[in-house]
């Protein structure tokens, strides 16, 4: 079974689309599945990432940066995220069409929400079946399945917007977790039992980007907190992240113990050993649940709103808009007392259960590559 992702990472998207699509590419891997992606050069991509995890990587040369394209052509109704593509909806298909012409997938997984129906009709005979990942439910798709692990998404949603034969996969239910996560969950709810609500290791992680610097802030803005003297602090940050010394520099600042990690490959480990979480309100916020970690969860994009209102609306979370970081240290203080960590993480851990990959897998190829 041949599967093609198009998908990108960038300073402005981030690296979270990337890094869900590379868990379901490395699951349909260990089942037999060849995956190949195509990426555009962005500034902030993944690309050489995504090679070494053993795919091949088709690349779109970065286009124009002084030209005004977007993502739909003059007169076209432009997308929310037209902006992230880098080139017209148009242009991107014909580059992509070559690509698809000469592999001809059995499924084309698109995760991108600068791309809808315009794009997927011109390559429609270039792809036997089509997988949509969004999280928006904004735009129109010509899709077989669309897969939305949005926490309280509906099916109603997008009504109007896929084909009445689309299959639609929604809720957290499908999160795209990394084996590892699930590997961890029972050690780490045990853990989290037996601390009873005691909070010493915080988690500090914005994405893999984090391209406003908020790591900083936070930073700067709990260290005036009344916290406890033995509180230690670890800051993940991605190898493509633009503020990385800066986020150094504060950490030693610090009046806590405080160490900041760069590129990491056991983000579940990290997660299960912390007692609370600091981090955005994106893909991420579906590992934290899976373990059980409380979380005060940072809004950075409009697009996570969402996810930080219905995970907050369930109890699992505490959300915070980024402009209004000035809270954080009151929330941390507020958070360590037993009783409400208790709760958030009862209530996470309820959310998702670290199963999802391999529930979409049967969806797209069968039970019996369900494992």
């Amino acid at each position: 079974m041949k599967v093609v992702f198009r998908v990108d990472a960038s300073t402005q998207m981030g690296s979270g689309h990337v890094m869900r699509c590379l868990t379901l590419a490395n699951a349909l891997r260990e089942r037999g599945g060849a995956c190949q992606f195509i990426c555009r050069e962005h500034n902030g991509n993944l690309i050489e990432f995504v090679e070494t995890q053993g795919h091949i990587v088709h690349s779109l040369r970065e286009l124009d940066k002084n030209s005004e394209r977007t993502g739909n052509k003059k007169g076209d109704q432009e997308l929310a995220h037209s902006s992230w593509l880098g080139a017209t909806q148009e242009e991107d298909a014909a580059e992509c069409q070559r690509i698809l012409k000469s592999i001809n997938p059995h499924w084309l997984i698109v995760d991108h929400y600068a791309l809808d129906a315009t794009w997927q009709k011109l390559l429609r005979p270039y792809y036997n079946k089509l997988m949509v990942i969004d999280d928006l439910a904004d735009r129109h798709h010509l899709c077989d399945i669309l897969l939305d692990q949005t926490y309280g998404r509906e099916v109603s949603d997008y009504t109007g917007l896929v084909p009445e034969k689309c299959e639609l996969l929604c809720g957290a239910q499908y999160a795209l977790l990394r084996s590892e996560f699930t590997e961890w969950r029972n050690f780490s709810l045990a853990r989290r039992k037996a601390k009873a609500g005691t909070i010493k290791n915080i988690l500090i992680n914005l994405g893999g980007v984090d391209n406003d610097n908020i790591t900083s802030k936070i930073l700067l803005n709990i260290a005036d907190s009344d916290l406890p003297a033995d509180t230690e602090f670890t800051v993940v940050m991605g190898a493509t992240a633009p503020h990385i010394e800066a986020v150094i520099a504060q950490a030693h600042k610090m009046p806590w113990q405080t160490e900041v990690k760069v590129g990491v490959n056991n983000m579940a480990e990290l997660m299960a050993n912390s007692d609370l979480a600091i981090g955005a309100a994106g893909a991420t916020s579906w590992e934290r649940c899976c373990l059980g970690l409380p979380t005060i969860m940072i809004v950075i994009a409009e697009n996570q709103r969402k996810i930080a209102n219905e995970l907050e609306y369930a109890g699992a979370a505490v959300a915070v808009d980024k402009n209004r970081i000035e809270h954080t240290s009151i929330l941390v203080e507020k958070s360590l007392k037993p009783k409400q960590v208790i709760q958030l993480s009862f209530q996470a851990k309820s959310i998702c259960d670290g199963s999802g990959t391999s529930r979409v897998i049967k969806q797209l190829f069968g039970k019996k590559y369900a494992y």
